[in-house]
């Protein structure tokens, strides 16, 4: 069985956190690990039904999150999340229950995120029609010293991924594909 970890992607609303962490997954499984991830969306319907979007709400639905998580990696799982996740002081609690926790911040300027917003989240956020949205009217502290900065809005999906596994490997977290296991 290989040593589980957290895989936590932070960042804002649009900014390729699922993306990425389905790209992860999916890599991870076909090299055998055993993945599971939590999804801010997913997780907010099944684990965090009747939250709302208050700071203590949100503090709420992150220590959920990174309790699962923790939960999953002590039994040889890499637990992946993928919530925006906006306060720096709860990502460093989470971050200090775990044995193995590799954070990765995805990066995107509010320009891009608001040019590739399909469902217009962002400018209705802007025009006030939106209260507490995270990076408009609600903050969002970058993390300090994240393991791996993606910048969503300068490099390809395909090269964030790449980075990502890459460091993963350096660091050893996994091995790199066809060594042992």
């Amino acid at each position: 069985m290989s040593e589980g970890f957290t895989l936590w992607f932070t960042g804002l609303s649009g900014a390729g956190k699922s993306t990425l962490a389905n790209l992860a997954a999916a890599e991870l499984r076909q090299r055998g690990h055993r993945v599971e991830v939590l999804d801010g969306d997913e997780v907010r319907t099944n684990l965090s039904k009747g939250l709302g979007f208050s700071k203590e709400d949100r503090d709420t639905n992150i220590r959920r999150i990174g309790y699962v998580c923790r939960l999953l990696a002590r039994n040889g799982v890499i637990a992946i999340s993928a919530a925006i996740s906006p306060y720096r002081d709860i990502r460093d609690e989470v971050r200090r229950e775990h044995d193995r926790f590799f954070e990765v911040y995805v990066k995107c300027t509010l320009d891009a995120l608001v040019e590739r917003d399909v469902k217009g989240l962002y400018k209705k956020a802007i025009a006030g029609e939106i209260k507490n949205f995270t990076g408009v009217s609600d903050p969002y502290e970058e993390p300090l010293s994240p393991e791996l900065v993606v910048e969503t809005h300068r490099e390809t999906r395909d090269e964030s991924f790449v980075r990502l596994i890459r460091t993963l490997e350096t660091q050893g977290y996994i091995y790199r594909n066809g060594a042992g296991r």
